[in-house]
């Protein structure tokens, strides 16, 4: 189902209607969850006369409509616009850079962090009293939106302006697993010692990039959240608007923190599919039973790995929906299985793996044949020590 905003975003190449993608439905267990963009009553007043920055893309919606268009109608001078990675409206592909622009009501600067600059520049922020950030992010350290919340969480401090992060739930917020990463793998899909599921929503995480002195100079933003209500750790939440182009369901993003590693080797993750991160699969995999061809999918994946070529490998769309939704663990038996399938594991892993894993040693312990738990035996010390810096930054009620 598709619902448009009405939001109009002049790029470079001309005008192009925003249109936000819709889930097909809310699971029980949403319940009144009410995300903080909703919450005007307590950001409105505190914003009443200022000059306004937005961090947002397709997924910062109030019910039916986009928040910027939602701030206009109550006369909110917003004077700059950023969007992170896969741009306003949130169909670039993974990785692609995404140019400025403008939008359409009151010829707005539209300012992309995920093109020429990762950071906002002192000249974006000059005449700005206060950004207000509201993207959904999805709990998995490499899914770059909590690196953008980084830069502008620096750039506010630098230039002494006020960051308000509207909160939002995180799908994978029920649970902590992985490797932590180590400091030499810092990455734009990894920017401080966490692991790659930390179980933080976005506005948590905001505290603790500041608790932890995590920017440049041990800076400290101006910051506060305004809370979801009726939220906890324990939640299940569907998204209302998918949060990238190839995490288009519930299942995508409850195997997103498993199957993304295989962003980092030479199979395919199902980008170019209609189920990317649910379907794995190369020319070379042993086991001919799953059959995909990766072809390009506007707005999605114009140039997916292995195009055109017929992949065979691992269908997860058969995985029972429950299981997957309560699941509190790290999957590693799909790449691990995918990895021992190969005839030739020559050349498998690629240089980004590492830079996924936060590690090298996760390469190598596959490589050497270590079984999944033996591996997860080894994050425990590690995930340990983040556990106790995570509690410190709650804002909500934890899971047990």
């Amino acid at each position: 189902m598709f619902k448009s905003t009405g939001l109009k975003l002049y790029a470079f190449i001309g005008i192009v209607t925003l249109t936000v993608q819709s889930c097909t439905g809310t699971s029980a267990e949403t319940g009144d969850i009410t995300p903080g963009a909703y919450r005007m009553e307590e950001y409105l007043p505190r914003i009443d006369g200022l000059r306004v920055g937005v961090v947002v893309n397709q997924t910062s919606v109030v019910g039916d409509a986009h928040l910027v268009d939602t701030l206009l109608a109550r006369g909110v001078n917003i004077r700059r616009i950023f969007t992170p990675e896969h741009g306003f409206r949130g169909n670039a592909d993974a990785g692609a850079d995404v140019g400025d622009g403008s939008y359409s009501s009151g010829n707005i600067p539209v300012v992309s962090l995920y093109g020429n600059k990762r950071k906002p520049s002192s000249d974006d922020l000059k005449d700005l009293d206060v950004i207000l950030f509201d993207l959904q992010d999805v709990g998995v350290r490499f899914f770059t939106y909590i690196s953008t919340l980084h830069y502008c969480m620096e750039a506010c401090a630098e230039e002494d302006v006020e960051l308000i992060v509207l909160d939002r739930p995180n799908p994978n917020g029920h649970y902590v697993d992985g490797p932590v990463l180590e400091p030499e793998f810092k990455s734009f899909v990894g920017m401080h010692p966490v692991p790659v599921v930390y179980g933080l929503t976005i506005g948590e995480y905001a505290g603790m990039i500041n608790g932890e002195d995590w920017l440049t100079n041990s800076l400290q933003c101006s910051l506060s959240v305004v809370k979801c209500s009726h939220y906890d750790h324990t939640s299940l939440y569907t998204l209302p608007v998918w949060p990238s182009p190839n995490l288009s369901s519930m299942r995508a993003i409850y195997l997103y923190p498993s199957t993304a590693f295989f962003e980092g080797t030479i199979a395919s993750e199902g980008r170019g599919t209609p189920a990317p991160f649910e379907l794995i699969g190369h020319p070379d995999y042993p086991d001919k039973t799953v059959c995909f061809i990766p072809q390009p999918v506007p707005g999605a994946s114009m140039d997916p790995k292995l195009k055109g070529k017929a992949c065979y490998g691992i269908d997860l769309r058969g995985l029972p929906f429950e299981s997957l939704q309560s699941a509190a663990t790290l999957d590693l038996s799909y790449l691990i299985r995918f990895y021992s399938a190969m005839k030739s594991k020559n050349g498998f892993f690629i240089e980004y793996f590492n830079l996924l894993a936060g590690n090298k040693t996760l390469r190598e312990q596959i490589e050497k044949g270590m079984s999944g738990q033996e591996i997860r035996e080894s994050w425990q010390e590690a995930l340990g020590a983040y556990k106790k810096i995570r509690i410190k930054y709650l804002l909500y009620p934890d899971f047990k």
